[in-house]
């Protein structure tokens, strides 16, 4: 945001305007948006005032895409099985127990673009994709603007990217060319072309409203935002730039309570989804670089607690055994700062710059482990399909704390420091809250609800394993920890924390 200031400079004494004497402005700064400094950015001459020839050149290689699913489900029993009233429900209705399964039938939409006049069409991989648990995908139907309709082979497909290669049976078609999103610049004029709700061709026109937009920070989290207008079906379809060179591939929006448009869309950008194009096209392998860590963004209260800057580099919360950060040396607590030169930020997170590493690549990994700066040299492994991290990732969470335990008496940590009341992790407890038997630390047994530790979701069960990098094993270490934060003159406690059985995880606690 760029804001300018305009002063009133007149003044009424008596009656009486007095003019105020404003200092000379000569060799100052200007306003940013003075007469002078805007005519070098003033529309260039040939900027459309329609967009009518550009659409009519490049709609028709935008296509529709849609598939027919067949769902088979277990029906739920009989709940009056057995009873006098178990023949008033038919086991066609759902309700015999031991009924067969029932198969229903389902569809799907989106969009996609026609990349060679062959018969290449690019779409998303979710538009293809089976929508449901025990869904299976029959067929895919690629539609032109003409209506003509051929039937898909599905070439290839990379969830990790969310991208998809279909083939058409087809010859001298219409096609369009991937252009260079590095060139794309916020405030360009961009126009989008699909299919919305099923509507068919559908065009709409925005500007691009932000580069390396990360929504969740996966290996291919960085995308093109846009507010032009992008729904349900428009998922798949290009992202033209004026000179009509497709620099994205809708693929998600943010959408408001109705599920529909607000002005915020997404699009994998054209650099990155090219090469992975480009390998389903040749039938080879996708393989993309791993470390085998859970990292974690560094919000104001984590920098705040390890005394770093902030929108730098990413918390370790986890390394995986075995794994290439594990060997190399890596640590739970390590701040990864650059890898292979290339800063950690909120523009490339860790997972995206190490996914576009070749796995056996030998590259440095610049960290700080407590406040000192080292660098480590890692051999990148092969990341392991999405459904295997989601395995890996799924943890059990129980919110049951036993009263009959044979626990110590429960000890406040310096009294209201950190809003919650501690006791030493024993056995009973850990079964208890499904938290594995090598876990070592304390278990919060009370929050203050008023406290910041309540506000950033610590709750009963959570165990503390360390503070501020020091392992916290018994009530009086975590408070030992504490005093030694507020003898530093540090205001908040970095707590790494695991719940059931999930991924540990960091979070800053303010201290009263």
């Amino acid at each position: 945001m760029r804001y300018a200031y305009a002063i009133t400079a007149a003044l009424l004494l008596s009656g009486t305007a007095t003019a105020i004497a404003l200092p000379s402005m000569s060799g100052a700064q200007t306003a940013q948006n003075e007469p002078a400094a805007m005519a070098a950015t003033a529309p260039k001459a040939g900027a459309p005032m329609s967009f009518a020839d550009l659409v009519a050149k490049l709609q028709p290689a935008v296509v529709n895409i849609s598939t027919t699913q067949h769902i088979t489900q277990a029906q739920q029993p009989n709940p009056f099985a057995g009873t006098p009233f178990e023949g008033l429900f038919n086991q066609s209705q759902g309700g015999g127990g031991g009924a067969a399964p029932v198969t229903r039938q389902a569809t799907s939409l989106g969009s996609g673009f026609i990349i060679s006049p062959d018969g290449y069409v690019v779409t998303n991989n979710h538009v293809v994709a089976a929508g449901a648990k025990g869904a299976t995908v029959d067929s895919i139907t690629v539609t032109m603007t003409d209506r003509k309709e051929y039937v898909a082979k599905l070439i290839g497909r990379d969830p990790t990217s969310d991208l998809a290669l279909l083939k058409i049976e087809a010859k001298a078609l219409p096609f369009v060319k991937f252009g260079n999103s590095n060139n794309a610049r916020v405030g360009d004029w961009i126009v989008a072309i699909g299919n919305p709700f099923g509507l068919g061709g559908t065009v709409t026109a925005g500007i691009v409203s932000s580069l390396h937009r990360v929504t969740g920070g996966g290996a291919y989290d960085r995308f093109i935002q846009t507010d032009a207008a992008i729904n349900q079906g428009n998922s798949g379809g290009p992202m033209f730039d004026l000179a009509g060179n497709v620099i994205g591939i809708n693929s998600q929006i943010f959408a408001g309570q109705s599920g529909g448009n607000i002005g915020i869309g997404f699009a994998i950008p054209a650099d990155d989804a090219k090469p992975v194009i480009e390998k389903l096209m040749k039938g080879t392998t996708i393989a993309r670089g791993y470390l085998g860590v859970g990292p974690q963004p560094i919000d104001d209260d984590l920098a705040s607690s390890f005394g770093l800057q902030k929108n730098q580099g990413e918390l370790l919360r986890q390394i995986e055994p075995g794994q290439p950060a594990e060997k190399a040396g890596l640590k739970v607590g390590d701040v990864v700062l650059r890898v292979n030169g290339k800063p950690v930020n909120p523009d490339q997170s860790l997972s995206y710059l190490v996914a576009n590493i070749t796995p056996g690549s030998r590259v440095p990994i610049d960290i700080i482990r407590q406040g000192r700066p080292m660098t480590v040299a890692t051999v990148i492994g092969t990341r392991p399909s999405e459904e295997a991290l989601q395995a890996k990732a799924t943890g059990a969470d129980n919110d049951d704390m036993s009263d009959d335990d044979d626990t110590p008496t429960v000890g406040k940590i310096a009294p209201n420091a950190l809003g919650v009341t501690v006791q030493t992790l024993t056995p009973p407890i850990a079964r208890n809250f499904s938290i594995d038997s090598s876990v070592q630390g304390v278990v919060i047994a009370m929050v203050d609800p008023a406290s910041d530790a309540a506000s950033k979701g610590l709750k009963r069960g959570d165990v503390i394993i360390s503070a501020n990098g020091t392992p916290t094993p018994t009530p009086a270490a975590l408070g030992a920890a504490v005093t030694q934060a507020k003898s530093s003159g540090r205001t908040q406690v970095a707590l790494y924390v695991v719940r059931g059985r999930q991924p540990a995880f960091f979070i800053g606690v303010k201290l009263k």
